[in-house]
Protein backbone atom coordinates (compact mmCIF):
# COMPACT_ATOMS: atom_id res chain seq x y z
CA UNK A 1 0.00 0.00 0.00
CA UNK A 2 1.58 3.37 -0.55
CA UNK A 3 2.57 6.21 1.43
CA UNK A 4 5.57 8.57 1.56
CA UNK A 5 8.94 7.37 2.38
CA UNK A 6 10.66 9.64 5.25
CA UNK A 7 9.60 10.01 8.61
CA UNK A 8 6.03 10.22 9.51
CA UNK A 9 3.96 8.78 12.48
CA UNK A 10 0.92 6.83 13.47
CA UNK A 11 -0.83 8.90 16.61
CA UNK A 12 -4.49 7.46 17.80
CA UNK A 13 -6.91 8.59 15.01
CA UNK A 14 -9.68 9.08 17.79
CA UNK A 15 -12.46 9.58 14.43
CA UNK A 16 -15.33 10.28 17.26
CA UNK A 17 -17.39 11.67 15.07
CA UNK A 18 -16.74 8.98 11.81
CA UNK A 19 -19.91 7.93 11.40
CA UNK A 20 -21.57 11.39 11.83
CA UNK A 21 -23.48 12.77 8.58
CA UNK A 22 -23.12 16.73 8.04
CA UNK A 23 -25.91 19.25 9.97
CA UNK A 24 -25.97 22.84 9.10
CA UNK A 25 -25.24 24.22 12.53
CA UNK A 26 -28.14 26.74 13.77
CA UNK A 27 -27.57 30.47 12.22
CA UNK A 28 -25.46 33.16 14.09
CA UNK A 29 -27.49 36.22 14.85
CA UNK A 30 -23.97 37.89 14.48
CA UNK A 31 -21.00 36.99 12.54
CA UNK A 32 -17.47 39.09 13.18
CA UNK A 33 -16.09 38.59 9.55
CA UNK A 34 -12.17 38.65 9.64
CA UNK A 35 -10.12 40.21 6.65
CA UNK A 36 -7.26 38.09 6.98
CA UNK A 37 -8.76 34.89 6.11
CA UNK A 38 -6.16 33.50 3.58
CA UNK A 39 -2.69 33.58 3.42
CA UNK A 40 -1.34 36.93 2.22
CA UNK A 41 -2.56 40.53 2.49
CA UNK A 42 -5.69 41.67 4.11
CA UNK A 43 -8.76 41.99 2.06
CA UNK A 44 -9.75 45.14 1.40
CA UNK A 45 -13.30 46.45 2.53
CA UNK A 46 -15.47 47.40 0.19
CA UNK A 47 -18.91 47.95 2.42
CA UNK A 48 -19.29 50.19 5.70
CA UNK A 49 -21.13 50.88 8.55
CA UNK A 50 -24.54 51.18 7.88
CA UNK A 51 -24.85 49.08 4.95
CA UNK A 52 -27.31 46.15 4.39
CA UNK A 53 -26.35 43.27 2.77
CA UNK A 54 -27.37 39.80 1.94
CA UNK A 55 -25.98 36.25 2.02
CA UNK A 56 -23.06 36.34 -0.71
CA UNK A 57 -22.73 40.26 -0.87
CA UNK A 58 -18.95 41.05 -1.56
CA UNK A 59 -18.00 42.50 1.71
CA UNK A 60 -13.74 43.29 0.63
CA UNK A 61 -11.91 42.73 -1.89
CA UNK A 62 -8.46 40.99 -2.63
CA UNK A 63 -5.59 43.38 -1.90
CA UNK A 64 -3.20 41.90 -4.36
CA UNK A 65 -2.12 38.51 -6.12
CA UNK A 66 -2.29 36.74 -2.68
CA UNK A 67 -5.15 37.56 -1.58
CA UNK A 68 -8.63 36.26 -1.63
CA UNK A 69 -12.33 38.10 -2.00
CA UNK A 70 -14.52 38.26 1.39
CA UNK A 71 -18.21 37.70 1.22
CA UNK A 72 -20.97 37.74 4.15
CA UNK A 73 -22.37 34.65 5.35
CA UNK A 74 -25.18 36.27 6.51
CA UNK A 75 -28.11 39.01 5.52
CA UNK A 76 -28.24 41.86 7.74
CA UNK A 77 -26.54 45.11 8.76
CA UNK A 78 -23.10 46.25 9.29
CA UNK A 79 -23.19 47.05 12.39
CA UNK A 80 -18.94 47.67 12.87
CA UNK A 81 -15.24 47.80 10.96
CA UNK A 82 -13.06 47.32 13.39
CA UNK A 83 -10.41 45.13 14.43
CA UNK A 84 -10.79 41.80 16.98
CA UNK A 85 -8.24 38.96 18.38
CA UNK A 86 -8.30 36.28 16.68
CA UNK A 87 -8.04 32.75 18.02
CA UNK A 88 -3.92 32.92 17.85
CA UNK A 89 -3.69 36.39 20.07
CA UNK A 90 -3.18 38.85 16.42
CA UNK A 91 -5.19 41.38 16.49
CA UNK A 92 -7.05 41.56 12.76
CA UNK A 93 -9.22 43.58 10.60
CA UNK A 94 -12.86 42.82 10.74
CA UNK A 95 -16.19 43.25 9.61
CA UNK A 96 -19.66 42.96 12.09
CA UNK A 97 -22.33 41.71 11.15
CA UNK A 98 -26.07 41.76 12.42
CA UNK A 99 -28.12 39.18 10.77
CA UNK A 100 -31.43 39.72 9.71
CA UNK A 101 -33.31 37.18 8.33
CA UNK A 102 -31.70 34.86 5.70
CA UNK A 103 -31.72 36.40 2.67
CA UNK A 104 -29.38 35.06 -0.39
CA UNK A 105 -27.99 36.81 -3.10
CA UNK A 106 -30.10 36.57 -6.58
CA UNK A 107 -27.28 35.05 -8.29
CA UNK A 108 -26.61 32.16 -6.73
CA UNK A 109 -28.15 28.79 -7.40
CA UNK A 110 -29.64 27.50 -4.37
CA UNK A 111 -31.69 24.64 -6.27
CA UNK A 112 -30.71 21.20 -5.20
CA UNK A 113 -29.85 20.26 -8.55
CA UNK A 114 -26.24 18.67 -10.11
CA UNK A 115 -24.98 20.39 -12.84
CA UNK A 116 -22.30 18.52 -14.86
CA UNK A 117 -21.63 20.17 -17.99
CA UNK A 118 -19.19 23.55 -17.78
CA UNK A 119 -18.87 25.93 -20.71
CA UNK A 120 -16.15 27.94 -19.21
CA UNK A 121 -12.53 27.96 -20.52
CA UNK A 122 -9.53 27.52 -18.29
CA UNK A 123 -8.98 31.27 -17.76
CA UNK A 124 -12.59 32.15 -17.01
CA UNK A 125 -13.12 29.15 -14.48
CA UNK A 126 -9.77 30.51 -12.57
CA UNK A 127 -11.68 34.27 -12.99
CA UNK A 128 -14.69 32.67 -11.35
CA UNK A 129 -12.71 30.94 -8.34
CA UNK A 130 -10.82 33.91 -7.87
CA UNK A 131 -14.15 35.90 -7.88
CA UNK A 132 -16.32 33.36 -5.40
CA UNK A 133 -12.65 33.87 -2.99
CA UNK A 134 -11.95 30.11 -3.22
CA UNK A 135 -9.09 29.14 -0.83
CA UNK A 136 -7.46 25.96 0.31
CA UNK A 137 -9.67 25.00 3.05
CA UNK A 138 -7.72 22.09 3.71
CA UNK A 139 -6.47 24.35 6.41
CA UNK A 140 -3.48 26.60 4.12
CA UNK A 141 -5.84 28.63 2.97
CA UNK A 142 -3.90 29.03 -0.03
CA UNK A 143 -5.59 31.65 -2.78
CA UNK A 144 -6.63 28.72 -5.46
CA UNK A 145 -6.33 30.84 -8.11
CA UNK A 146 -2.27 31.42 -7.80
CA UNK A 147 -2.46 27.20 -7.41
CA UNK A 148 -4.15 27.27 -10.78
CA UNK A 149 -1.41 29.79 -12.48
CA UNK A 150 1.85 28.01 -11.57
CA UNK A 151 4.97 29.53 -13.54
CA UNK A 152 5.61 29.37 -17.05
CA UNK A 153 8.07 27.03 -17.21
CA UNK A 154 5.80 24.63 -14.82
CA UNK A 155 3.78 22.49 -16.81
CA UNK A 156 1.50 20.16 -14.36
CA UNK A 157 0.53 16.64 -15.36
CA UNK A 158 -1.28 15.64 -13.24
CA UNK A 159 -4.14 16.09 -10.13
CA UNK A 160 -3.99 15.53 -6.97
CA UNK A 161 -6.82 15.64 -4.85
CA UNK A 162 -6.46 15.35 -1.17
CA UNK A 163 -8.41 13.68 0.96
CA UNK A 164 -6.36 12.20 3.17
CA UNK A 165 -7.31 13.91 6.70
CA UNK A 166 -4.46 12.11 8.21
CA UNK A 167 -4.85 14.58 11.26
CA UNK A 168 -6.46 12.74 14.53
CA UNK A 169 -10.23 13.54 15.31
CA UNK A 170 -10.68 15.67 12.35
CA UNK A 171 -13.66 13.67 10.03
CA UNK A 172 -15.22 16.78 7.85
CA UNK A 173 -13.20 15.59 4.44
CA UNK A 174 -15.06 12.17 5.25
CA UNK A 175 -18.68 13.46 6.14
CA UNK A 176 -18.27 15.77 2.80
CA UNK A 177 -16.98 12.96 0.34
CA UNK A 178 -19.96 10.66 1.64
CA UNK A 179 -23.05 13.46 1.15
CA UNK A 180 -21.41 15.42 -2.20
CA UNK A 181 -19.39 12.83 -4.20
CA UNK A 182 -20.73 13.70 -7.67
CA UNK A 183 -20.27 17.56 -6.79
CA UNK A 184 -16.89 16.46 -5.37
CA UNK A 185 -16.21 14.78 -9.24
CA UNK A 186 -17.51 17.57 -11.41
CA UNK A 187 -15.36 19.96 -9.25
CA UNK A 188 -12.34 17.99 -10.11
CA UNK A 189 -13.28 17.71 -13.76
CA UNK A 190 -13.74 21.83 -13.73
CA UNK A 191 -10.13 21.90 -12.19
CA UNK A 192 -8.38 19.69 -14.90
CA UNK A 193 -10.06 21.72 -17.63
CA UNK A 194 -8.63 25.01 -15.78
CA UNK A 195 -5.24 23.44 -15.84
CA UNK A 196 -5.32 21.38 -18.47
CA UNK A 197 -4.47 18.10 -17.24
CA UNK A 198 -5.98 14.86 -18.26
CA UNK A 199 -5.24 12.72 -15.19
CA UNK A 200 -6.70 13.15 -11.54
CA UNK A 201 -5.42 10.63 -8.74
CA UNK A 202 -7.82 11.35 -5.61
CA UNK A 203 -5.25 10.11 -2.32
CA UNK A 204 -7.81 8.50 0.50
CA UNK A 205 -6.22 6.92 3.67
CA UNK A 206 -6.83 3.29 4.47
CA UNK A 207 -9.55 4.44 7.22
CA UNK A 208 -12.13 5.56 5.11
CA UNK A 209 -13.22 2.46 3.59
CA UNK A 210 -17.15 3.62 2.74
CA UNK A 211 -15.18 6.94 0.96
CA UNK A 212 -12.89 5.03 -1.13
CA UNK A 213 -15.81 2.27 -2.06
CA UNK A 214 -18.04 5.15 -2.97
CA UNK A 215 -15.59 7.25 -5.05
CA UNK A 216 -14.12 4.14 -7.11
CA UNK A 217 -17.72 3.17 -7.60
CA UNK A 218 -18.48 6.86 -9.17
CA UNK A 219 -15.23 6.47 -10.96
CA UNK A 220 -15.70 3.05 -12.38
CA UNK A 221 -16.52 3.97 -15.95
CA UNK A 222 -13.50 6.25 -16.11
CA UNK A 223 -9.93 6.48 -17.17
CA UNK A 224 -8.75 9.84 -16.14
CA UNK A 225 -9.73 9.60 -12.46
CA UNK A 226 -8.17 7.00 -10.40
CA UNK A 227 -8.82 6.44 -6.26
CA UNK A 228 -5.72 6.04 -4.35
CA UNK A 229 -5.65 3.93 -1.48
CA UNK A 230 -3.07 4.86 1.36
CA UNK A 231 -1.50 3.69 4.48
CA UNK A 232 -2.70 5.63 7.84
CA UNK A 233 0.04 7.55 8.18
CA UNK A 234 0.74 11.28 9.50
CA UNK A 235 1.08 13.65 7.78
CA UNK A 236 0.30 12.28 4.56
CA UNK A 237 -2.19 15.10 4.08
CA UNK A 238 0.79 17.59 3.74
CA UNK A 239 1.66 18.39 0.06
CA UNK A 240 5.18 17.39 -0.20
CA UNK A 241 4.61 13.78 1.58
CA UNK A 242 1.00 13.44 -0.57
CA UNK A 243 2.64 13.87 -4.48
CA UNK A 244 5.51 11.44 -2.81
CA UNK A 245 2.82 8.49 -1.87
CA UNK A 246 1.20 9.04 -4.93
CA UNK A 247 3.49 9.66 -7.65
CA UNK A 248 7.05 8.98 -6.02
CA UNK A 249 7.96 12.27 -6.48
CA UNK A 250 9.90 14.63 -4.28
CA UNK A 251 9.89 17.89 -4.26
CA UNK A 252 13.37 19.26 -3.86
CA UNK A 253 14.12 22.02 -0.83
CA UNK A 254 12.71 25.15 -1.85
CA UNK A 255 10.96 24.07 -4.84
CA UNK A 256 7.46 24.65 -5.58
CA UNK A 257 5.17 21.43 -5.25
CA UNK A 258 4.28 22.11 -9.20
CA UNK A 259 7.88 20.99 -10.42
CA UNK A 260 6.85 17.47 -9.46
CA UNK A 261 4.41 18.18 -12.73
CA UNK A 262 1.52 17.50 -9.74
CA UNK A 263 -1.22 20.31 -8.13
CA UNK A 264 -2.47 19.49 -5.43
CA UNK A 265 -5.91 20.28 -4.28
CA UNK A 266 -8.05 19.23 -1.12
CA UNK A 267 -11.34 17.60 -1.33
CA UNK A 268 -13.37 20.39 0.18
CA UNK A 269 -11.64 22.80 -1.84
CA UNK A 270 -12.91 20.84 -5.19
CA UNK A 271 -16.44 21.26 -3.82
CA UNK A 272 -16.19 24.46 -3.47
CA UNK A 273 -14.71 24.99 -6.49
CA UNK A 274 -17.77 23.16 -8.22
CA UNK A 275 -20.67 25.43 -5.76
CA UNK A 276 -18.84 28.76 -7.21
CA UNK A 277 -18.49 27.87 -10.90
CA UNK A 278 -21.26 25.77 -11.21
CA UNK A 279 -23.66 27.60 -8.79
CA UNK A 280 -22.08 30.80 -8.57
CA UNK A 281 -21.81 30.57 -4.77
CA UNK A 282 -18.95 32.18 -2.67
CA UNK A 283 -17.11 30.58 -0.38
CA UNK A 284 -19.38 31.31 3.06
CA UNK A 285 -19.84 28.45 4.74
CA UNK A 286 -17.94 25.19 5.71
CA UNK A 287 -17.89 21.74 7.54
CA UNK A 288 -16.62 21.36 10.91
CA UNK A 289 -15.94 18.71 12.92
CA UNK A 290 -16.36 19.52 16.59
CA UNK A 291 -15.28 17.14 18.62
CA UNK A 292 -13.76 15.77 22.58
CA UNK A 293 -13.96 12.90 24.44
CA UNK A 294 -16.34 14.78 26.89
CA UNK A 295 -18.91 15.92 24.05
CA UNK A 296 -22.41 14.89 24.59
CA UNK A 297 -22.78 15.59 20.72
CA UNK A 298 -19.92 15.68 18.70
CA UNK A 299 -20.24 15.82 14.87
CA UNK A 300 -19.53 17.36 11.42
CA UNK A 301 -21.46 20.97 11.54
CA UNK A 302 -21.96 22.96 8.24
CA UNK A 303 -21.48 26.70 9.89
CA UNK A 304 -21.76 29.43 8.22
CA UNK A 305 -17.74 31.64 8.42
CA UNK A 306 -17.60 34.06 11.29
CA UNK A 307 -19.84 32.81 13.77
CA UNK A 308 -18.18 32.49 17.15
CA UNK A 309 -16.80 29.14 17.87
CA UNK A 310 -19.24 29.25 21.18
CA UNK A 311 -22.24 28.82 19.12
CA UNK A 312 -20.84 26.07 17.37
CA UNK A 313 -20.09 23.90 20.60
CA UNK A 314 -22.81 24.87 22.07
CA UNK A 315 -24.72 22.87 19.19
CA UNK A 316 -22.13 19.84 20.06
CA UNK A 317 -23.72 20.05 23.70
CA UNK A 318 -21.98 22.74 25.16
CA UNK A 319 -18.76 23.40 26.86
CA UNK A 320 -18.05 20.48 29.59
CA UNK A 321 -16.80 20.67 32.86
CA UNK A 322 -13.44 18.57 32.54
CA UNK A 323 -12.59 21.44 30.00
CA UNK A 324 -9.30 21.68 29.95
CA UNK A 325 -7.99 23.05 26.67
CA UNK A 326 -9.81 23.99 22.86
CA UNK A 327 -7.59 23.84 19.78
CA UNK A 328 -8.68 25.34 16.49
CA UNK A 329 -7.99 22.39 13.88
CA UNK A 330 -6.78 18.71 14.83
CA UNK A 331 -4.41 18.35 18.19
CA UNK A 332 -0.91 17.86 15.91
CA UNK A 333 -1.38 21.23 13.99
CA UNK A 334 -3.97 22.66 15.53
CA UNK A 335 -3.38 25.56 18.00
CA UNK A 336 -4.95 26.62 21.00
CA UNK A 337 -6.83 29.18 21.90
CA UNK A 338 -8.90 30.91 25.21
CA UNK A 339 -11.41 33.70 23.64
CA UNK A 340 -14.51 31.61 23.04
CA UNK A 341 -15.48 34.42 20.51
CA UNK A 342 -12.96 33.39 18.38
CA UNK A 343 -14.93 33.31 14.88
CA UNK A 344 -14.91 30.47 12.84
CA UNK A 345 -13.07 30.91 9.12
CA UNK A 346 -12.28 29.37 5.73
CA UNK A 347 -9.63 28.02 7.17
CA UNK A 348 -11.88 26.31 10.60
CA UNK A 349 -11.60 22.81 10.10
CA UNK A 350 -12.13 21.51 13.22
CA UNK A 351 -12.64 22.50 17.12
CA UNK A 352 -11.20 19.94 19.66
CA UNK A 353 -12.23 20.21 23.26
CA UNK A 354 -9.89 18.54 24.86
CA UNK A 355 -10.35 17.09 28.52
CA UNK A 356 -7.95 18.69 31.23
CA UNK A 357 -6.39 15.61 32.09
CA UNK A 358 -5.06 15.37 28.68
CA UNK A 359 -4.17 19.45 27.77
CA UNK A 360 -1.26 19.70 29.91
CA UNK A 361 2.27 18.92 28.97
CA UNK A 362 4.67 16.57 30.21
CA UNK A 363 7.56 18.78 32.12
CA UNK A 364 10.80 18.29 29.83
CA UNK A 365 13.55 16.33 30.76
CA UNK A 366 16.92 16.79 28.98
CA UNK A 367 17.56 15.55 24.96
CA UNK A 368 18.31 11.94 25.79
CA UNK A 369 20.36 11.35 21.81
CA UNK A 370 18.28 9.01 21.09
CA UNK A 371 17.56 10.55 17.53
CA UNK A 372 13.23 9.59 17.55
CA UNK A 373 12.73 12.85 16.33
CA UNK A 374 14.97 12.59 12.94
CA UNK A 375 13.56 9.15 12.51
CA UNK A 376 9.94 10.76 12.39
CA UNK A 377 10.55 13.99 10.25
CA UNK A 378 8.70 14.23 7.18
CA UNK A 379 11.48 16.63 5.35
CA UNK A 380 14.51 14.87 6.52
CA UNK A 381 15.48 17.38 9.13
CA UNK A 382 17.27 17.17 12.74
CA UNK A 383 14.96 18.55 14.82
CA UNK A 384 17.17 18.33 18.14
CA UNK A 385 19.75 20.24 16.32
CA UNK A 386 17.46 23.25 14.80
CA UNK A 387 16.00 23.62 18.11
CA UNK A 388 19.03 23.81 19.72
CA UNK A 389 20.50 26.54 17.16
CA UNK A 390 17.42 28.91 17.34
CA UNK A 391 17.40 28.40 21.65
CA UNK A 392 21.60 29.46 20.98
CA UNK A 393 20.16 32.13 18.78
CA UNK A 394 22.48 30.83 15.74
CA UNK A 395 20.24 31.98 12.90
CA UNK A 396 22.69 31.37 10.36
CA UNK A 397 23.90 28.18 10.98
CA UNK A 398 19.73 26.87 11.48
CA UNK A 399 19.40 28.13 7.96
CA UNK A 400 22.56 25.90 6.52
CA UNK A 401 20.30 23.18 7.93
CA UNK A 402 16.96 24.26 6.13
CA UNK A 403 14.80 25.16 8.93
CA UNK A 404 12.97 26.61 6.27
CA UNK A 405 11.70 23.55 5.06
CA UNK A 406 9.80 22.34 8.21
CA UNK A 407 6.24 22.28 7.70
CA UNK A 408 5.54 22.39 11.16
CA UNK A 409 3.66 18.75 11.43
CA UNK A 410 4.83 18.49 14.96
CA UNK A 411 6.00 14.98 14.66
CA UNK A 412 9.08 15.69 16.39
CA UNK A 413 7.71 17.06 19.92
CA UNK A 414 4.92 13.76 19.29
CA UNK A 415 8.08 11.00 19.17
CA UNK A 416 10.45 12.72 21.64
CA UNK A 417 10.22 10.70 25.00
CA UNK A 418 12.20 13.15 27.18
CA UNK A 419 9.10 15.97 26.27
CA UNK A 420 11.03 18.80 24.48
CA UNK A 421 9.32 21.25 23.07
CA UNK A 422 11.01 20.93 19.70
CA UNK A 423 8.40 22.73 17.82
CA UNK A 424 8.15 25.40 19.21
CA UNK A 425 11.73 26.16 19.57
CA UNK A 426 11.78 25.48 15.50
CA UNK A 427 8.51 27.17 14.30
CA UNK A 428 9.83 30.48 15.79
CA UNK A 429 13.30 30.18 14.12
CA UNK A 430 11.81 29.35 10.76
CA UNK A 431 9.71 32.82 11.69
CA UNK A 432 13.23 34.59 12.13
CA UNK A 433 14.77 33.03 9.18
CA UNK A 434 12.42 33.56 7.12
CA UNK A 435 12.16 37.27 7.46
CA UNK A 436 15.93 37.42 7.21
CA UNK A 437 15.62 35.38 3.72
CA UNK A 438 12.88 37.64 2.36
CA UNK A 439 14.80 40.94 3.51
CA UNK A 440 18.07 39.86 2.08
CA UNK A 441 16.07 38.87 -1.24
CA UNK A 442 14.16 42.55 -1.06
CA UNK A 443 17.92 44.34 -1.24
CA UNK A 444 18.82 42.41 -4.00
CA UNK A 445 15.89 43.72 -6.17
Amino acid sequence: MKTFKIGGVHPRENKLTAGCAITPAPLPQQVVVTLSQHIGAPAQCVVAKGDTVKVGTLLAQANGFVSANIHSPVSGVVTKIDTITDGTGYQKPAIFITAEGDVWEESIDRIETLITTCDLDAQAIIEKIDQMGIVGIGGATFPTKVKLMPPPNMKPEVLIINAVECEPYLTNDHALMLAKADEIIVGIEILMKAINVHHTYIGIEENKPDAIELLKQKTAHRNDIEVVRLQCRYPQGGEKQLIDAVIGRQVASGALPVSTGAIVQNVATAYAIYEAVQKNKPLIERVVTVTGKSLTRPGNYLARMGMPISQLIEAAGGLPDDTGKIVLGGPMMGKATANLDTPTGKGTSGILVIPDTEAHRQEPSPCIRCAKCVAACPMGLEPYLLSKLVAKSDLETAEDRRIYDCIECGCCSYSCPAHRPLLDYIRLGKGRVMAIMRARAAEKK
